[in-house]
């Protein structure tokens, strides 16, 4: 449903460094660029009609207002889920993330692109696509899920040691 941001009320603050956060600037180079990929979402507020209570999206609301949008297309919950929408966000493994710059690659987006839409530089985009390379199929698919980090040399994941 298309929504004035202004209508959509927060259900948390944002704290005060947010706008000078990475995530921040990622999200804002990324709806610069190709737009707003995952849409907010929203449930009604009962407490006042017409007005919408955010669930989940507040860095993207906050970009949205910042590039002077006035309206945003957003994802409706029909059950007040504001205590425990983000806990079922899932964020993202860098093989998973490995696996979309490469089908974007794929599919024809220059690798430049990618690394404005992520605000990266376009080495950071070269390295993700190399990500994989000498790691053996067996850890590969032990890591496909996996919160871990690339350092030099060395794999950490979490809970494994």
């Amino acid at each position: 449903m298309t929504i004035p941001v202004a209508d959509i009320l927060p259900v948390r603050v944002l704290g005060k460094s947010t706008k000078s956060s990475r995530k921040y600037t990622q999200i804002a180079a990324s709806i610069r660029e190709i737009g707003l990929v995952e849409p907010p979402v929203v449930a009604r507020n009962a407490e006042a009609g017409g007005s919408w209570l955010l669930l989940d999206g507040h860095v993207r609301i906050e970009v949205l207002k910042d590039l002077g949008h006035d309206q945003v297309e957003c994802l409706v919950s029909t059950d007040d889920e504001a205590f425990t929408y983000n806990k079922r966000v899932s964020r993202i493994a860098p093989v998973q993330e490995h696996r979309m710059i490469l089908k974007a690659i794929e599919r024809g987006v220059p690798e430049e692109k990618i690394a404005a839409a992520l605000d990266l530089e376009p080495q950071s985009i070269r390295r993700k696509v190399r990500l994989l390379d000498g790691i053996c199929a067996e850890a590969v698919a032990f890591l496909k899920d996996k919160a871990c980090e690339l350092l030099p040399n060395v794999w950490t994941v979490s809970g494994v040691i």
